[in-house]
């Protein structure tokens, strides 16, 4: 099982020394992976309209790109996951340059995990429909791995059109696509053409329904959870350092390869208090 963190972006604050030490930290105790959210506006709550979504205006998020490249410099292993990336918000040839870009000078250490969102203002912010978000998804993943196994492609989908371009830097290998989300459409998508899931769930039980459904799917596409990585979050106040192995071990059980420490809500106030809370799950369940 290859356990990773989440970067506590709401809560972190966006001191380049602190983040520098958090990424070094999170790696020399041994944890595989950081993972980080993304949202590119918040909304204002007090708008007309009103407002229902969790996260505001008020909630600070660093780009997960630029953030990565910043934390890739200053790190040699640690792999960096995007949980999630809202793809269909984008230009796709431009997050396709972007994660090769981050993938070539990180020496192979992106997972790009991808998702639809909820936020329509940022939708409509950035000039994308949202109603169609679902529908192009599926059309950028082909188009992302295709302009990173080719020199030269030509597209003519529905929402692409490429005339025989390509990128370049390309990544040394297909940068791996997770998919984030619960709906029946998600689960089709992993089995489809996902290389891994990333479930909200915080116990198998609570995902058994959709295991079952998702592993319907994969059947119907020759595959089996062997063939896909699954990666939960546990959060550090989920119980003491035998629950937190406990949920690991239940979750291993149930196919998930990953998992990601997430230090969130849980009042911490200081990066100094995250890394702190991060240090004392290593000591209970790294070493």
């Amino acid at each position: 099982m290859k356990i990773g963190i989440v970067f506590p972006q709401i809560e972190f604050g966006h001191d380049p020394a602190a983040v520098v030490d958090y990424a070094q930290t999170i790696e020399a105790l041994g944890f595989t992976h950081i993972l980080a959210y993304d949202h590119v506006l918040g909304a204002n709550p007090d708008r007309p309209g009103g407002w229902q979504g969790p996260y505001t205006y008020k909630n600070p998020f660093l780009d997960p790109f630029v953030l990565f490249s910043f934390m890739a410099a200053v790190t040699q292993t640690i792999e960096f996951v995007t949980g999630i990336l809202i793809l269909p918000q984008r230009e796709t040839a431009v997050v396709a340059k972007q994660a090769a870009t981050l993938d070539v000078l990180s020496n192979g250490r992106l997972r790009l995990g991808v998702g639809i969102g909820w936020n329509k203002v940022e939708y409509i912010a950035l000039n994308q429909d949202f109603h169609t978000r679902g529908q192009r998804i599926e059309e950028q993943i082909d188009v992302l791995r295709q302009l990173w196994t080719h020199d030269l492609i030509t597209y003519d989908g529905h929402w692409h059109t490429i005339p025989d371009a390509g990128i370049n830097p390309r990544p040394a290998r297909p940068i791996p696509i997770w998919f984030g989300g619960h709906a029946d459409a998600v689960l089709r998508r992993v089995a489809q053409m996902g290389d891994g899931w990333l479930p909200n769930y915080r116990t198998p039980d609570q995902a058994q329904s959709a295991l079952i459904k998702l592993d319907a799917y994969l059947g119907e596409n020759g595959r089996s959870r062997s063939n896909i990585g699954i990666e939960p979050r546990l959060s550090y106040g989920s119980g003491n350092p035998d629950e937190w192995r406990q949920i690991i071990a239940d979750w291993q059980a149930a196919g998930a390869n990953h998992i990601s420490l997430n230090t969130i809500y849980l009042g911490f106030e200081t990066p100094a208090q995250h890394i702190n809370a991060i240090r004392k799950f290593a000591e209970a369940v790294l070493e």
